[in-house]
């Protein structure tokens, strides 16, 4: 499955700790997003490790969008080439 994972969180070191995760399962695209091509099992290892890692009382967010086949099709990039290092991260 194709997954596009957004994230607002507020401290560092759990910001930190979600993008090295993410890295872990798919290509950073730009600031707090992520694209990435994992199995249904692979969705649960990483929702249950990205849960252990937030903090909804700080404020900490995370969004999993599901690509269907046609949204892969229809997808747009303007302006620069995806980062290829990680600028964002503290």
């Amino acid at each position: 499955m194709h997954l596009a994972v957004t994230y607002d969180i507020s401290d560092d070191s759990r910001r930190r700790q979600v993008y090295q995760t993410l890295e872990r399962y798919g290509a950073w695209r730009q600031y707090s997003v992520f694209e990435l091509k994992i199995t249904k099992a692979q969705r649960v290892e990483l929702e249950s490790e990205l849960k252990g890692t937030i903090t909804p009382a700080k404020s900490d967010r995370i969004r999993i969008y599901r690509l269907c086949t046609a949204c892969q099709d229809d997808i747009t990039d303007l302006g620069d080439d995806p980062p290829d290092e990680q600028s964002n991260v503290i």
